[in-house]
């Protein structure tokens, strides 16, 4: 049976070849759905981050293995995430780079810009290069039944897609999460961009307002910025990435300033309008009723789960609107036949983490097994420049807990490395446990903290202390080695004023 005629349709705007090249990888319109198995032992529904793994990962056990996808092989991720976007910041930092470059003594001549159009094609075209890890009949080819088509619970054992009854042993709900928008007058009318639809811009706005001082909001804001659009974030908090370590946010919120972002904090929305062709934007902020005309708005306030469409009631499922499914520690619903994995019941909605819990699902579903999701450990980067990472206890979360810390810094402003990059703005910051060398958490921010912070969450899992971590030789010179720094750090606060005393005794002797 093919699947309908308006999923054949499916498109990606622009329609060039390299969207048709990807549509045609993770959404083939001559799609047919085989004839299902009498029974599966996994049945997976979303092909994202968190569906991909625990598929390929069940049938690379030899388990019997469908997986359900209603849209785009890749999810979020590659469509409309991590990939394009990470393509898009690409381009605008190689663009800060060349305006930059006077201060390293290169001379850039005059007319050199930025064509937007060329950014987003290259966007498209390793997009489309990329797809073909998650292309359907790579699926296919591992031996993976794959259905296009909504599912739907037919009992607490079947589902239903397109009329064909999938019967399962175990099954994973991997539906992932949407872009939402803030109930505002107006903004529907109005028309605004979710980072579902930004990239299909060949055009750059002029003027564009982000709604959210979120990590997605600041990534595509400075990006944008860089392009040559005068950008205006606006959040109802205070400060930028709220969540964040507050001194991170501090270096990231003077670079938006000083790069040219305008910045209004603590407001609240009223209402939007379109007036000659602009959308002008109502809000207050203080007390005072302001407007700002822009081109273009982009939504980046918040996600919601995907739980709707698919029957969760007969399956014997909970689930909430705004907060997933819900899950035990093992990543259970509540049928114990049923899990879920990724963006459609955690907390923390990124690919690696939805990956992670993937492989946890298979360990427990496909064997008697009892891993915790609460046992991982989640680190995360906002991508950013500079870029801000983190992973384990912020300070705010040991003081919550009644935890002791101890907490020790290198800044980039006196590391050699940081130094001759011309990237002195940033830290290393590691919090241990009060009395010992026990990592408890840490943040970092540099160009490139996603690639350093991969270091600290070894050590924590591996209960490697700092002690260790500044016996361990660093190339020099490197920004990595403000990581050992912090370690020399620590080992400083080893040395009392006894041990001191002991040592200056010790060199005395050795002197007569």
């Amino acid at each position: 049976m093919e699947v309908t005629c308006e999923m054949n349709l499916l498109k990606v705007s622009p329609m060039d070849v390299y969207n048709e090249e990807l549509v045609s990888n993770v959404f083939p319109a001559d799609w047919v759905n085989p004839e299902p198995a009498h029974m599966y032992n996994l049945v997976v529904i979303g092909a994202g981050s968190a569906g991909l793994t625990a598929a390929s990962g069940a049938a690379g056990l030899g388990a019997k293995v469908a997986l359900v996808e209603r849209h785009l092989f890749g999810g979020d991720c590659l469509n409309y995430g991590c990939v394009p976007s990470k393509c898009v910041i690409r381009s605008s930092r190689a663009w800060a780079d060349v305006r930059g470059s006077g201060a390293f003594g290169i001379r850039v001549p005059d007319g050199v810009e930025v064509d937007f159009s060329a950014v987003m094609e290259r966007m498209r075209r390793l997009r489309a290069k990329i797809s073909h890890h998650d292309a359907v009949d790579h699926f296919k080819d591992s031996g993976i039944d794959v259905f296009l088509g909504d599912a739907v619970f037919a009992s607490t054992d079947t589902i239903d897609v397109d009329g064909k009854i999938l019967k399962f042993k175990k099954a994973v709900l991997a539906t992932g999460a949407r872009a939402v928008h803030p109930q505002v007058d107006g903004l529907k009318e109005a028309g605004y961009f979710t980072n579902e639809t930004i990239f299909n811009l060949t055009e750059r706005p002029s003027r564009l307002a982000v709604i959210g001082g979120g990590p997605l909001g600041c990534e595509l804001a400075q990006a944008f910025q860089r392009f040559g659009s005068q950008v205006t974030i606006m959040d109802r908090n205070p400060h930028l990435l709220p969540r964040e370590d507050s001194d991170a946010a501090d270096i990231l919120q003077n670079a938006f300033i000083r790069e040219g972002i305008r910045l209004v904090l603590n407001v609240k929305l009223k209402r939007v309008e379109e007036k000659d062709g602009e959308k002008v934007i109502t809000f207050d902020c203080k007390g005072k009723e302001e407007t700002i005309p822009v081109d273009e708005i982009l939504i980046g306030a918040g996600r919601a789960p995907n739980v709707e469409g698919m029957d969760l009631e007969k399956a014997g499922v909970k689930f909430d609107a705004k907060k997933g499914i819900e899950v035990n520690d093992h990543l259970q619903t509540t049928n114990h036949r049923i899990y879920a994995a990724g963006d459609c019941c955690m907390k923390y909605k990124f690919t690696h983490t939805a990956d992670a819990a993937a492989r946890l699902v298979i360990a427990n579903a496909m064997f008697p097994g009892h891993r915790k999701l609460s046992a991982l450990t989640m680190p995360w980067c906002t991508y950013t420049d500079p870029e801000i990472a983190h992973v384990g206890m912020y300070e705010r979360d040991a003081h919550q807990k009644g935890v002791e810390i101890e907490t020790f810094q290198k800044t980039f402003s006196d590391l050699d490395r940081a130094i001759t990059d011309g990237e002195e703005e940033g830290f290393v910051k590691v919090h241990v446990k009060k009395g010992t060398d026990k990592i408890l958490g840490a943040t970092i921010v540099a160009r490139h903290a996603g690639e350093m912070i991969g270091e600290i969450s070894v050590a924590i899992v591996g209960d490697v202390g700092l002690k260790t971590i500044a016996n361990i030789i660093h190339p020099y010179p490197t920004q990595a080695e403000a990581i050992k720094q912090v370690g020399d750090e620590y080992n400083r606060t080893r040395l009392t004023p006894f041990v001191k005393s002991l040592f200056s005794r010790w060199f005395d002797l050795t002197r007569k």
